[in-house]
């Protein structure tokens, strides 16, 4: 059998090899639709959602820190036509080399009563690249500036809806539970000025300029030394980050005192500070200090104003969740489906209060598996003898198959010293480990 899975912080801020000017047409309502409101998918603090290209349906990330729009994971099932082709080489985050593309022109895309006649696609065959296996959903794209320069856009993480605006016409309304930034933007991606507190000995405020990022799942990403006195916190531990282009990224993860976003201050965020062996190409960018993530902004309803150089932040009902780590050392991963046989009650026969008969039948349907992607080093799940590519076949008695991959992510985001009984198989031959989830910043 077959199972298993985990929440990854997924670094998608790409920097382009080429700079190419290529005439695009914006984005637009149309059907004299004065707005468009869509559903979407929260996965992992994500936002996702389908757009149709050239006539396709295909599911893309809604991403303000890339600045380009971005297909991989086109196969034969989900092919579309792509238009004007060329070869080109792109570089993003990571610390391996720049990767073969395709730019494509002229593309078609609808959202509903949202349309663009021609715009341009980065698209990549690096199967290495996989954003589907950690998120247990096929992931097409990422989308980000193109979509989001032509609208004010509102974010209700709470309902999962998103709302797209003519921007002219979107009014700002005086709220009490709102603050309204100023957006700097560099490549076409935004950037905000917000105030954090290191430790717990200093009240000092230092100020620091993030890039928003509603594509990474973190909270928050901070750069060492980017600004004199901004150096990590002496508890941390080494982790996986998650990916971005250009391969993996390592960094520490810990916890600072407090980020302060205009009237409203959160406590003892978690923070990652990522080597810098990964993030030169994000150090481009002189004042950047780091970004802000999805961890952060769900917890608002989130409006981008890209026209008036404006965002809103308004106090969402996920306002006050607890910042955790994932405490197991576990990150897991889709792993295709299994075929399994389920009973099926089927021809009750019943009389008054008693059940006379039941036959029993069985049913055949494919499920969905999980392994385990990577472990952390000295985490609860490694010093218990759990190893990568163990496939999670129960967590706590239930069957994973079962079971979502944020639901099976989130028991490893409980409180400290929860106990996670997993059955795992490994080689053919079926095991069980038990540990208790550990702050391993202590």
């Amino acid at each position: 059998m077959k199972k298993t899975l985990n929440y990854i912080i997924l670094a998608l801020v790409f920097i382009f090899c080429i700079n190419l000017s290529t005439a695009q047409e914006n984005f637009r309502l149309i059907n004299n639709a004065k707005k468009q409101t869509i559903s979407f998918k929260l996965i992992h603090n994500l936002v996702v959602f389908p757009i149709e290209v050239n006539g396709k349906e295909l599911n893309f990330i809604l991403d303000s820190g890339v600045g380009k729009t971005i297909l991989f994971n086109i196969y034969n099932k989900d092919s579309v036509e792509l238009k004007n082709v060329e070869k080109i080489r792109l570089k993003g985050l990571g610390s391996e080399d720049a990767i073969d593309a395709i730019l494509s022109k002229g593309n078609s895309f609808r959202l509903n009563n949202i349309s663009s006649p021609n715009q341009n696609l980065y698209v990549i065959f690096d199967d290495s690249f996989d954003l589907s296996s950690k998120l247990g959903l096929t992931i097409h794209g990422i989308i980000g500036y193109e979509i989001l320069k032509d609208f004010a856009v509102k974010i209700n993480y709470g309902s999962k809806k998103i709302t797209f605006y003519k921007s002219e016409e979107y009014k700002y309304k005086n709220c009490k539970k709102c603050a309204v930034f100023d957006l700097e933007f560099y490549k076409s991606k935004p950037y905000i000025n917000v105030g954090i507190k290191l430790d717990n000995f200093s009240n000092k405020i230092i100020p620091v300029k993030l890039l928003v990022d509603s594509g990474g799942s973190d909270s928050m990403w901070l750069f060492e030394n980017s600004h004199p006195d901004l150096v990590s916190p002496k508890k941390f531990f080494i982790d996986y980050l998650g990916e971005g282009l250009s391969g993996v990224i390592y960094g520490k993860r810990s916890f600072i005192n407090a980020i302060i976003l205009g009237k409203f201050e959160f406590k003892k965020p978690t923070v990652s500070f990522p080597d810098s062996l990964y993030i030169a190409n994000a150090l481009q960018f002189k004042e950047r200090n780091g970004s802000i993530g999805a961890n952060i902004l769900k917890r608002f309803t989130v409006t981008f104003d890209y026209k008036k150089n404006k965002m809103l932040l308004k106090k969402g009902n996920l306002f006050n969740a607890p910042f955790r780590y994932n405490m197991s050392g576990i990150e897991l991963v889709y792993n295709g489906k299994l075929l399994v046989r389920e009973q099926d009650f089927t021809n009750i026969t019943v009389s008054g209060s008693q059940i006379n008969s039941v036959n029993i039948d069985y049913k055949y349907s494919f499920k969905p598996t999980y392994k385990i992607f990577k472990i952390t080093k000295n985490s609860p799940a490694y010093n218990v003898g759990l190893q990568a590519n163990d496939i999670v076949i129960k967590i706590n008695g239930q069957y994973t198959y079962n079971l979502k991959l944020d639901e099976i992510v989130e028991k490893f985001y409980q409180k400290e010293n929860r106990r996670i009984t997993l059955l795992v198989e490994r080689n053919g031959q079926d095991y069980e480990y038990k540990f208790r989830l550990k702050n391993m910043l202590k």
